[in-house]
């Protein structure tokens, strides 16, 4: 079915192919990529984008002794079928099977773990370094995207590294877009590249009419670089210490494996611009790369096609209340770092262009940035995934928290997400949160209970923030109106004996299905900062067993705060069992199998109770 690809399973395999035969080999792997993802879901459009990039590496480097560290990990399919994981791809993300990002533990190819961006330089430069020291003679490779390069962490590693002299590439992978369509300065910077002319042009031009005047050409000449700097993307770069080159086609085989083959030669840090278009060659991705991202199975002949509304899921939710939100209220800002279409922004962005801001991907930077309009007035809400948010909790404390500042933030992805695998789960943030002084942290039950709580977040003149899972919830209908909570005020949602469920976000609907089955008491807590300690203690006194069950590790979250206040209140005797998610880094899955494996589900919290009793 694949003449060529079938018969290369390892990159030394493909480095004993002719230069001539790697366009075929290109084809058959696009190929087979889209028929591949079609039937288990996963990137897409950035997969395809990447080919004749991921071809040229392995033929031109000898892999896995030199290395290639790829940024994010998201365009790595080809890489992962062209080093023995092939017939790993069928299983592609799900449970037992493939990451669907580099990880150590999968191969020797995978030479560090990625699925948050703008880390490759950093890490290449330690391995290269350490190739130096060890005189191993490595090869050392960084591959990076656009939007990758607008965090502060890529730049900081480029600063070091021009300032080391080490034997270090750097490949710009330019394909003008991120997840979402990239943003600010740096890419607008980028994009003239592609304009190139511009410089060629205007040089051409300046040499024409100063030459008349030898003393200005030599004046200019001294100055030329400073000048480059506004039209060309090289001093830039060169600035940071590393020899440029570039744009070049990058699904350009023959050029690829040429300019790397002459980049091997070369010493000190090198930086190579290459320029791609992701969903290269599947019509349907090149036209809707956004789309295509990420997928779920669908028919390659046909694309995607758009499902019928279902349940609206918290996303959704989020969504609609800022755009109702900001009509009521102009103080309203929308920030996201570079997640316009995952945190659901798009309506907003389009209704209120003016109040909507993506920042890229910085979330250090979108942190402060709020924090700055809120000491100036405005009322900002900051969409932000979990795992995310963890990239900037030194802003959170320092910028935000410390001066008591006014910020929403609306924390997506909380808990187990699925595929994307321990690098995106939200499984710390109530253990992160709950420790910062000033900061309200609430866990909506339902979809109308998130809505309410946006609300009252958004009310309150000190931080907060509400965590909701990814996905569709119970599928309750938010109510219109919006209406302010109390804080920290749980309620009791259901009477029962002897045992109490304290249940904290998407956790209430597992613990009323148990309750059912144990007739137990479940409260819904709402609130995990402040804790309903009231509630708490009128549980404590009347059940002989409290149950906290929350979808965050056991380790310093919600069940944590509840064995605090019963011992600030000298409640020592009441036996309380914690469940939550495990110390340990959940692997990919269907989420409710995750959930089942972690015992989170109705059975498996009735059985830790039945244990727990039995004792």
């Amino acid at each position: 079915m694949y003449p060529l690809l079938d018969t290369i399973n390892y990159p030394y395999q493909l480095r004993e192919l002719e230069r001539k035969a790697l366009p075929q080999l290109a084809e058959e792997l696009r190929k087979f990529l889209v028929e591949s993802v079609s039937k288990t879901g996963g990137h897409l459009s950035s997969n395809l984008g990447t080919v004749e990039l991921t071809i040229a590496l392995h033929y031109v480097f000898n892999t896995p002794h030199d290395r290639l560290v790829w940024d994010v990990g998201h365009q790595t399919y080809a890489h992962k079928i062209l080093t023995g994981r092939r017939e790993g791809m069928n299983k592609l993300r799900m449970h037992g099977g493939m990451a669907g990002f580099p990880r150590r533990e999968d191969s020797e190819y995978d030479t560090f773990g990625t699925a948050h961006s703008s880390t490759s330089i950093s890490a290449a430069l330690g391995m290269a370094v350490a190739s130096q020291l060890e005189k191993a003679g490595r090869h050392v490779v960084a591959i990076i995207g656009d939007g990758a390069m607008s965090a502060g962490m890529a730049f900081e590693a480029l600063n070091n590294a021009g300032a080391m002299d080490t034997n270090l590439l750097v490949i710009l992978n330019d394909n003008d877009m991120s997840i979402s369509p990239p943003v600010g300065a740096l890419n607008n910077y980028l994009t003239s590249l592609l304009t190139g002319k511009a410089y060629a042009t205007a040089r051409r031009a300046g040499e024409k009419v100063l030459g008349l005047v030898p003393s200005i050409l030599e004046l200019a000449n001294r100055t030329q670089e400073h000048v480059k700097g506004m039209l060309s993307p090289s001093t830039l770069f060169e600035e940071f210490g590393f020899n440029y080159i570039g744009p070049i086609d990058g699904h350009d085989l023959n050029k690829l494996v040429t300019t790397l083959k002459n980049l091997k030669h070369l010493s000190g840090p090198q930086f190579l611009h290459i320029v791609t278009r992701k969903g290269e060659g599947y019509k349907a991705a090149e036209d809707d790369p956004i789309l295509y991202h990420g997928v779920t199975k669908f028919n390659p002949d046909a694309g995607i096609v758009p499902k019928a509304p279902g349940k609206p899921s918290y996303t959704q939710i989020f969504g609609d209340w800022l755009c109702d939100m900001a009509a009521l209220d102009r103080r309203l800002v929308g920030i996201t770092p570079a997640m316009r279409e995952g945190s659901g922004l798009v309506r907003f962005s389009q209704e209120y262009p003016d109040r909507y801001f993506d920042v890229g991907i910085a979330e250090q930077h979108a942190i402060t940035f709020a924090a700055g309009l809120a000491c100036d007035g405005m009322k900002p809400v900051v969409a932000i995934y979990s795992t995310f948010l963890q990239r900037a909790y030194d802003q959170l404390i320092h910028d935000v928290a410390i001066q008591n500042l006014p910020v929403v933030f609306a924390i997506d992805r909380a808990g187990l997400v699925g595929a994307d695998g321990p690098t995106h789960a939200g499984s710390f943030d109530l253990t992160y949160l709950r420790c910062i002084p000033n900061l309200t942290v609430m866990t909506p039950a339902d979809e109308n209970e998130c809505r309410q709580m946006l609300y009252t977040a958004f009310q309150m003149n000190t931080p907060a923030a509400v965590r909701y899972p990814r996905g569709v919830g119970t599928g309750v209908v938010p109510i219109k109106e919006m209406k302010a909570l109390q804080i920290g005020l749980g309620e009791i949602c259901r009477e029962g004996e002897k045992i109490a469920l304290l249940a904290f976000g998407s956790m209430l609907k597992p613990c009323l299905e148990a309750a059912e089955e144990l007739n137990a008491t479940v409260a819904n807590m709402r609130f995990v900062k402040p804790l309903d300690d009231n509630l708490v203690v009128f549980l404590a006194a009347n059940y002989s067993l409290l149950v906290t069950v929350e979808e965050n590790t056991i380790m310093g979250g919600a069940g944590s705060a509840v064995l605090e206040s019963l011992e600030n209140r000298g409640i020592i005797t009441t036996p309380v069992l914690q469940l939550g998610l495990p110390d340990v880094f959940i692997d990919q899955g269907d989420p409710t199998q995750m959930l089942v494996d972690c015992g989170r589900d109705k059975d498996g919290i009735v059985k830790a109770i039945r244990t727990k009793l039995s004792e």
